[in-house]
């Protein structure tokens, strides 16, 4: 897998930074990827079940509803990723996640059900950032705003940070 440099501030939303600083600056980021989605898929098989549905406050995502909103931010993240790698000039929209994950109806669905589509999600978003040209990693796009800019390898690193990010609230807020 290719490496992949981590983006300077400013190629990225000041929001984002939460998720940059959880991941290393060594350029593999793809591995990590992959590492990560391993650790995770051990880490929730060996919760017992009724753990998959505790809310730690009233209005909270359960631990299968953050599992989803995981996948759902990653198939995001990488779209906007090709969009901006393939120099796409519009701005890219935004999403509601409080409204995705209520209609994802996460907590209906068997857990293989959800790691198999994380899974392919994620093989699906390794091969997107491996097969992407070089020249199209920094390559700037923005949102709805001019403070929601971020290159291409900023949005790679988010999908990993915010990854990292729940999994971290998994283990010390849900357990």
């Amino acid at each position: 897998m290719r490496s992949i440099k981590k983006p300077e501030w400013g190629e990225y939303p000041p929001y984002a930074e939460m998720y940059m600083k959880l991941i290393a600056d060594d350029g593999n980021l793809l591995k990590y990827m992959k590492d990560n989605f391993e650790a995770i898929k051990e880490f929730i098989y060996k919760l017992p079940e009724e753990k998959l549905y505790y809310r730690y406050a009233p209005g909270k995502w359960s631990i299968k509803e953050t599992l989803v909103h995981i996948v759902d931010d990653e198939r995001i993240y990488s779209y906007r990723a090709l969009r901006i790698a393939r120099n796409e000039k519009n701005n890219l929209i935004g999403f509601d996640q409080d409204a995705y994950v209520s209609y994802s109806e996460a907590d209906d669905r068997d857990l293989d059900n959800i790691f198999e589509e994380y899974e392919a999600v994620r093989n699906a978003t390794i091969a997107l950032f491996n097969g992407l040209p070089e020249s199209s990693l920094t390559r700037m796009g923005k949102g709805t705003g001019d403070e929601n800019k971020a290159t291409v390898r900023a949005l790679a690193y988010h999908i990993a940070g915010h990854e990292l990010h729940h999994f971290n609230l998994i283990k010390n807020i849900y357990l």
